[in-house]
């Protein structure tokens, strides 16, 4: 198997099995992290209160698994040269960093604290490494905006999903 393959049908599967952590834990951890946000940040009263729901953790995993798998096959059908393929794995890797840095600021366990130092740092400087040696890389004007599109990805798609289930 080539390695820009590997790199790419790895980047689903590290994707796939660091989220079952976040199927397994987010609905019971959001709860008291929701109420830990500040006011400022726009998160309805209900999720304040109550969390996220596990179908709504089940909807969100499954449209984010869309683009994770449309991106996977970008990747291995450009031999990991498309740009959106490259901009979601550096989103991916930068993501990993964000469970950290939420942990630390929350004080205390998040969904995802114990994948990404575990699966998803490793793979994403693994595949770093692998495509340097093709002589591609994630750091480049496009794959940056792609990545940092991923952000406001992820909240369309829980807004999505809350105006789907209302809840």
């Amino acid at each position: 198997m080539k390695r820009t393959t590997k790199v790419s049908l790895g980047l689903f599967a590290t994707w796939a099995v660091s989220d079952i952590e976040e199927l397994w834990t987010t609905s019971r951890n959001s709860k008291d992290v929701l109420r830990k946000l500040p006011k400022a940040v726009p998160v309805p009263d209900v999720l304040r209160r109550e969390g996220i729901s596990q179908r709504h953790v089940v909807t969100s995993v499954a449209m984010m698994g869309l683009v994770m798998g449309a991106a996977a096959a970008l990747g291995v059908r450009s031999g990991a040269r498309s740009p959106v393929f490259r901009g979601v794995l550096l989103g991916f890797g930068l993501h990993g960093f964000g469970h950290l840095a939420m942990a630390a600021a929350a004080r205390q366990y998040v969904s995802g604290l114990a994948t990404a130092p575990t699966m998803v740092i490793p793979f994403w400087l693994w595949a770093r490494k692998e495509l340097a040696e093709e002589g591609i890389t994630d750091i480049d004007r496009t794959a940056i905006a792609i990545a940092a599109a991923g952000v406001s990805l992820l909240m369309g798609i829980h807004g999505l999903t809350y105006q789907l289930l209302k809840q």
